[in-house]
C-alpha cells in the first residue's frame, strides 16, 4: 500500500512533557524562584503579604496554563497584542477576475 499517515500529535513530540516549551518552563521556574525568595525574606504576618509573595508564581503559572486552540495563555496574549498593535490593511480585489483595474478593458 505504501501509505504513510503522520500522526496528529507530532508537534507534541517537540514539547517538554507534551505541554511546555523550554521558554514556558523557564518562565514558570523563575516565577516560583522569585516567590520562594520573597517568602523567605518577607514577614508573612498578613494575608496581603503572603499574596504579594505568591503573586509571581501565580502569575507565571497562569501564563503557562494550556488552553484550547492556543498553546497557552501567554501565546493568546501575544496574539491579541499583535492583532491590536499591527496595522491591518485590506485591499479591495473586487468580485471578478479583473480586480477593478481598467487595463484589460477594450
Amino acid at each position: 500500500m505504501n501509505n504513510y499517515l503522520i500522526p496528529a500529535n507530532t508537534k507534541k513530540g517537540l514539547l517538554i512533557f507534551s505541554i511546555f516549551r523550554p521558554f514556558d518552563l523557564i518562565l514558570f521556574v523563575s516565577g516560583i524562584g522569585v516567590s520562594l525568595i520573597m517568602l523567605l525574606t518577607m514577614q508573612l504576618s498578613s494575608l496581603q503579604g503572603a499574596l504579594f509573595s505568591l503573586a509571581p508564581a501565580l502569575i507565571c503559572g497562569f501564563l503557562v496554563i494550556p488552553i484550547p486552540n492556543y498553546h497557552n495563555v501567554l501565546c493568546l496574549i501575544i496574539d491579541i497584542y499583535y492583532f491590536f498593535s499591527n496595522q491591518r490593511k485590506f485591499e479591495w480585489k473586487g468580485w471578478c477576475f479583473k480586480d477593478g483595474s481598467n487595463k484589460n478593458k477594450r
